[in-house]
């Protein structure tokens, strides 16, 4: 997709953007963003730019918790085959090592933050996930996410070197070829971002930027993922010349409420922890017995989504059921009050009924290839969080080690900048954004046209389970809406919705390409042309 470059003026032309200069630029206020700005801040002044309200991201909307080896009896080797046998072999052993040997330190930060755990006695309560073969899932009911958010939050708000700035969607990363003068370094310098509320475009610079963008859920008609998940941080990473890897892994989780009124509302992996059983509403009967007999409910989260699907295409179901209704309803209020209540304002009681659920994409294991850093291939380009293919995931993710990388991560992305601080160059003058060739469109219309096509046909052509046919079907699609895409960006004026629908596009079209590449079914990747999985487990990297 083309690129519109700001203006190649000299910069005695009257600039009206606004934005600012700071030591580190970090594009994301989630878990693993306000960990990088808490990391850095006693030393350097830190700048969040967040895509809406700071509390808007992933983050707040995890219910499950943090995956840490706190049981006795539990070692972190469980915990690192449980990784590797949910991602298929896929995952970088060494990686995988490193974030769960960080777990416990990570818990232990957070509490000092004043997240207020579970406890159970004198210990942190743990329950069990999909996957693990131990309890060690860290948790504050069944709302983890919004409580870490709230820690965080409050602590980089009251720090006097991080400057928290809202409702700011980044364009595009601020390159060598965006220098007055360029210098032929190829360095990242920041981003261009349009103010939601002026709508002008700002330039944030820095000695270094860390992406924590999130993920890409909103390419999919059927996602738990906020509205703001369009791939932000992978496409401008992609666009500026760094790789992405392994794009086709995109995560179903297996239990998003069927509701034609609530949209995208998860019930968490923990309520199958607890006891919750899939029932098949047709036959009456538990069916995982005839997909995964030793693990039932608590096998990996590609192989539920993979059992639902086919039980709903079998019967012609529109759902199925997640029963959870023969433990004691004081026990299930206890553990999971915030679902409880929810259900109750669509009219399901929990401790006596069924919950109807179908799986929804739920979180991109693939994204920019970082190092154990949070290195990206860009001198001063960073990146943690859902927006990276660390090495951690592989082939699937693992329940609740998403938090967990995000903590590992922002800290390990901050100390590698730290350690090599004296050697970062400060950024150089930069090209105001040129907003004078552009004019405002009463077409806009196209722009939700195209937005809803994307995120039915990579719903239908690209989701649970794959063929070559239905991916060129969708290939030759994004192609056309490239074209069209691109003439629009060229000729109008930046809006937030056109910027997360260039992201979305291609976004689109990386998970597309690497799922072509891709012959043979691992994890996340099922394809009826390649149902087997190759001996050796490789990386599908694009490099741009």
């Amino acid at each position: 997709m083309q690129d519109f470059l700001p203006s190649s003026r000299d910069d005695t032309r009257p600039s009206d953007t606004t934005g600012m200069t700071s030591d580190i630029l970090i594009v994301g206020s989630g878990a693993a963003g306000l960990t990088a700005a808490l990391t850095l801040a006693d030393r350097l002044t830190v700048t969040v730019l967040a895509k809406g309200a700071l509390n808007e991201g992933s983050t707040a909307w995890a219910q499950g918790g943090i995956a840490a080896v706190l049981e006795p009896g539990d070692t972190f080797e469980n915990h690192v085959e449980d990784t590797m046998v949910a991602g298929a072999g896929l995952n970088d052993r060494a990686i995988v090592e490193m974030v769960v040997e960080g777990a416990p330190a990570a818990i232990e930060r957070l509490s000092r933050l004043g997240v207020p755990f579970e406890t159970e006695g004198n210990a942190l309560h743990l329950t069990r996930e999909g996957g693990h073969s131990h309890r060690r899932i860290v948790h504050v009911a069944d709302a983890t996410g919004w409580a870490v958010q709230e820690a965080l939050q409050r602590a980089a708000e009251a720090h006097p070197n991080i400057t928290l700035v809202p409702d700011q969607i980044a364009i595009d990363l601020a390159t060598g070829r965006h220098e007055l003068r360029y210098s032929g370094a190829g360095n990242v310098w920041g981003v261009y971002a349009v103010d939601r509320k002026t709508e002008r475009v700002g330039l944030y610079t820095a000695r270094a930027t860390i992406l924590a963008t999130g993920g890409a859920g909103r390419t999919y008609l059927f996602s738990t993922a906020p509205r703001g998940a369009t791939g932000d941080g992978i496409a401008m990473a992609w666009r500026a010349g760094a790789r992405v890897s392994n794009m086709e892994m995109m995560q179903f989780h297996p239990t998003c409420l069927y509701n034609l009124e609530v949209k995208n509302f998860l019930i968490t992996e923990a309520v199958r922890g607890e006891g919750g059983r899939l029932i098949n509403p047709s036959t009456g009967k538990r069916f995982m017995t005839y997909y995964d007999a030793a693990r039932m409910e608590l096998a990996p989260r590609d192989i539920v989504a993979r059992a639902i699907d086919a039980e709903i295409k079998r019967y012609g179901l529109d759902y199925v059921h997640l029963d959870i209704s023969h433990m004691p309803a004081d026990f299930i209020r206890h553990h999971f009050p915030n679902i409880h209540e929810k259900l109750l304002t669509v009219g399901i009681d929990m401790t006596t009924q069924p919950i109807p659920v179908v799986p929804a994409q739920h979180y991109t294991c693939g994204g920019i290839v970082v190092d154990e850093h949070g290195k990206t291939d860009l001198p001063g380009l960073y990146a943690a969080g859902e927006c990276t293919e660390s090495g951690l995931h592989g082939a699937n993710r693992l329940a609740s080690n998403s938090l967990l990388e995000c903590f590992v991560f922002g800290e390990a992305a901050a100390d590698s900048i730290a350690a090599a601080w004296d050697s970062l160059p400060p950024p150089p003058p930069i090209r105001p954004w040129d907003e004078s060739r552009v004019t405002d469109s009463d077409e806009e219309v196209v722009i939700k046209q195209t937005w809803t096509e994307i995120r039915r046909f990579m719903w239908n052509y690209v989701g649970i389970v794959r063929t070559t046919k239905r991916l060129e079907r969708a290939q030759h699609r994004i192609k056309l809406l490239n074209d069209e895409v691109a003439e629009y960006y060229q000729h109008f004026r930046v809006t937030p919705d056109l910027i997360e629908l260039r992201n979305l596009l291609q976004t689109a079209e990386l998970i597309v390409r690497s799922a072509l590449h891709r012959h043979e079914s691992r994890g996340l990747h099922f394809t009826l042309d390649y149902p087997d999985t190759l001996p050796d487990a490789v990386d599908t990297v694009l490099v741009p």
